[in-house]
Formats: C-alpha cells, sequence, structure tokens
C-alpha cells in the first residue's frame, strides 16, 4: 500500500476521509495544528483519540505567527464567532465565512503537511474537503485540490498528492458514510469552540447537528 499522512482536525469530514484512507493507504503519520484558534485544545485532544483508535502517531504542529496575523472570530478572543445563522441563507453563510476565514490557511497546511510525506517517502496527503462548504470557502473545492496538486508536481521530488474522500458529498452524505465505514463518529469535534461540550449553534456545530439529521 502507498503511504499518506492526514491532516485531521477532529471534525467530521476530516475523520471520515481519514477513515476511508485507511483502508487504501498506510496512513502514517496525522498532523494538528495549533494557530491560536479557541477550539485548539480540544482539536488536538480529539485528534489524537481519533489516530489512537487507528493506530496513527500524532504530531502537532505550532503556528504561532498566524495567531499574530489573522483578526479572525476563530483566534480574536475580542471578536464574537458567528451563531445560530441561517444554512439556507447565502448571504448569511457569506458573512459567517469572512469572520472565520483565516488567511491561507489550507494552503499553508497542505505545504507543511508536502513537506511531512516527501520526508516520510508518502504520496499522499488526506484530507477533509466537503461540497456543501466549497460553496463558500474557496479552499473546500475541487478547483483548490487541483491547483495544489499541480504545484505540488514541481515542488516536491516524490509528486505528493492532496486527496480528499469527502471532496463531492454534503455533509449528511459524509456522515452516513462515516457510519457505514466505522468511523470513531463519538470522537468527532466540530465546534469553533473549546468549551466542554460543542456549543451547539456556531456554523460548524449547526452543519453536524443538519448532517445527523437535527434540527
Amino acid at each position: 500500500m502507498e503511504k499518506a499522512i492526514v491532516l485531521l482536525s477532529a471534525g467530521l469530514d476530516s475523520t471520515v476521509s481519514l477513515a476511508y484512507g485507511v483502508r487504501k493507504f498506510q496512513v502514517v503519520l496525522g498532523l494538528t495544528f495549533n494557530y491560536g484558534q479557541k477550539a485548539a485544545q480540544k482539536e488536538i485532544e480529539h485528534s489524537k483519540k481519533i489516530l489512537d483508535y487507528y493506530g496513527i502517531p500524532q504530531e502537532v504542529i505550532e503556528l504561532s505567527f498566524l495567531k499574530k496575523i489573522t483578526r479572525t472570530s476563530l483566534v480574536a478572543e475580542d471578536q464574537e464567532i458567528p451563531t445560530d445563522i441561517d444554512l439556507e441563507n447565502d448571504d448569511a453563510v457569506k458573512t459567517s465565512m469572512e469572520k472565520v476565514w483565516v488567511p491561507n490557511r489550507n494552503g499553508l497546511f497542505i505545504n507543511i503537511a508536502a513537506a511531512y510525506a516527501e520526508s516520510m517517502g508518502a504520496k499522499y496527503i488526506i484530507t477533509g474537503f466537503n461540497a456543501e462548504e466549497a460553496k463558500t470557502f474557496s479552499d473546500n473545492s475541487r478547483e483548490f485540490v487541483e491547483a495544489v496538486n499541480h504545484a505540488l508536481k514541481y515542488s516536491t521530488l516524490n509528486h505528493v498528492q492532496v486527496v480528499s474522500f469527502t471532496q463531492n458529498l454534503e455533509k449528511s452524505e459524509i456522515y452516513r458514510l462515516g457510519v457505514e465505514l466505522g468511523a470513531p463518529m463519538d470522537l468527532i469535534w466540530s465546534c469553533y469552540y473549546g468549551g466542554n461540550e460543542m456549543c451547539g449553534v456556531c456554523e460548524s456545530c449547526l452543519r453536524l447537528k443538519r448532517a445527523r439529521g437535527g434540527t
């Protein structure tokens, strides 16, 4: 089996993409990033539990500079994360996206992951992009992945490539796939906050709730 590494935040998409990926690849490492986000410790803890479930080692990458250069509500304590937005309202979703956007986050994560992958002889980076959020988050889109993969053919000697087994799926489809694959769905952390429990009202929680069939 080809080697791969996984970018894991413990969210629904990356967890289910990993659950699919372990059937196709030898996943040798999981990377979780701390850029000062409010949910950082929860993402690290839950990612560790998910990776332990699959017997995969974790490495936490600290990106303190990213916290310094962004005013996103995911990081800044004086910025409120949007809650209770109408997921059917395009304007509301776009406004929410703008408030939680982190400059070049996925581009940065992938390039760091590519360095790890190349150094470990891994050909693939497993990510958790999805069709639902790609409508507003351009760095979730198929076009983004195609562009990144084109660049990686030049920046890595072994031509590392990004794959996402959730790329074409809506959140509800991803959730059903996770159940079918036996993914550890009870270990997911999809909240933008880092409280004792997921808040249930941020955009990420709302999408997870809807995916599960909740209201």
